[in-house]
């Protein structure tokens, strides 16, 4: 059990030691700024094909008079 800690230990310290030493951390604003912008268009585009389907589903004329 011991070796399994000291192993996971050392797995853990090499990857923060290589974040560490990563000086290309991205562009983290722009990345977020995008995802942001594609999920309002994608909420926007539900909602314009929701109203277009509701629209539709009101117009059908279903025979009950009236």
């Amino acid at each position: 059990m011991l070796l399994y800690i000291r192993i996971l230990w050392n797995l853990v310290t090499a990857r923060i030691l290589r974040v560490l030493e990563d000086d290309d951390r991205g562009e983290i604003t722009t990345t977020v700024i995008v995802t942001a912008l594609m999920a309002v268009l994608a909420i926007a585009l539900i909602a314009i094909i929701a109203a277009k389907l509701t629209a539709k589903a009101n117009s059908i004329d279903l025979g009950f008079g009236g």
